[in-house]
């Protein structure tokens, strides 16, 4: 997900250089086809990049994905290898992009460290590393008051920047981000954004598709849509393609015909159209539509749907708890 993030400022960045004056600064990019004449545009566009990995693989595997970019060809992208709190120290947005259960080990990083663990105002060598930045998380399930907890061991009760920490912002991109197709929800954090650090979050995520702000609360149904959606999709457009199949249709057709038209059906609702007058459009009485929608509706495609929607959300939520084996069988 960090790299589809990258390829999409890099390739936002390369437009809007292109369109401008060549400095890719922000009034370049007030005009253009790929930037929207009313989008918001940060005061700062990021201008370097760090990639903190693990393995070395990772880091070929992020070198390999950007290097058709420009920014990347500038020298404006440095890896990092097992140095997190090096990167760190060098941002002033940080993307914590790493497994549910790997959030505390990765900024709990230098806190063994007899040197660094902690400062003398009783800090993490992290936590004083993210002091007065942004930290987006885009990690499922972890709120951001565990982050917080982590980071500092309490929850502030006044805003991050009277107190000198960071603050931090919850995201949930989906994988459709490596086409720049992503539906990306943003938490409202408890005290409200600076006007110029949200309008860089905004802008961030609609590098790789739509953006919305909801209330934490909605966190965890919104990554049981957003983040588990393409699958529960992509699972629907493979019956469907199974099914023309079955009735003679080429597999390769059947599958591109089914994508097209889940494709088209999701672009005339993202136009205005109801989910429901679409069907009654097709819906022709003594139809062959008719027919299939009831075999649906008696086969309850409605409600488990709706029921995988509400167990995700139910997964998503005990996962940022720490809790293990969540998908047992319960019923």
């Amino acid at each position: 997900m960090g790299i589809s993030i990258l390829s999409g400022i890099f390739s936002s960045l390369s437009q809007m250089k292109a369109l401008g004056n060549g400095d890719g600064s922000a009034s370049d990019a007030v005009s253009g086809s790929q930037t929207p004449t009313d989008e918001e545009i940060p005061e700062r566009l990021p201008s370097r990049f760090i990639a903190c990995v693990r393995r070395e693989q990772s880091a070929k595997r992020i070198r390999n994905a950007l290097s058709n970019y420009e920014y990347h060809n500038e020298g404006t992208l440095a890896i990092f290898e097992n140095d997190n709190l090096r990167g760190v120290r060098q941002a002033d947005v940080v993307l914590l992009c790493c497994k549910p259960q790997m959030v505390s080990t990765v900024l709990g990083e230098g806190m063994e460290s007899e040197e660094s663990a902690v400062n003398r105002r009783g800090c993490s060598a992290m936590a004083e590393a993210v002091k007065g930045k942004v930290l987006i998380s885009i990690c499922a399930g972890v709120t951001a008051s565990q982050i917080e907890e982590i980071l500092y061991g309490s929850i502030g009760d006044r805003d991050p920047g009277a107190e000198g920490r960071c603050r931090i912002v919850r995201a949930m991109p989906n994988t459709a981000s490596l086409i720049c197709e992503s539906m990306t929800v943003v938490a409202t954090p408890t005290y409200k954004l600076p006007p110029a650090v949200a309008t860089l979050v905004t802008w961030v995520f609609s590098r790789i598709g739509r953006v919305v702000y909801l209330p934490p609360s909605a966190m965890d149904a919104s990554t049981a849509l957003c983040g588990s959606g393409p699958a529960f999709f992509s699972l629907m457009l493979e019956a469907l393609a199974d099914g023309a199949v079955a009735m003679g249709l080429p597999r390769a057709e059947a599958q591109l015909m089914a994508a097209q038209t889940m494709r088209g059906t999701a672009g005339m609702i993202l136009e205005g159209e109801h989910p429901a007058m679409v069907r009654e459009k097709v819906a022709t009485p003594g139809g062959c539509t008719i027919g299939g929608l009831l075999v649906l509706e008696e086969g309850r495609v409605r409600g488990t749907v709706a029921r995988a929607v509400r167990e995700a959300t139910v997964v998503a939520s005990q996962l940022g708890k720490g809790v293990e084996g969540v998908n047992g069988t319960r019923f």
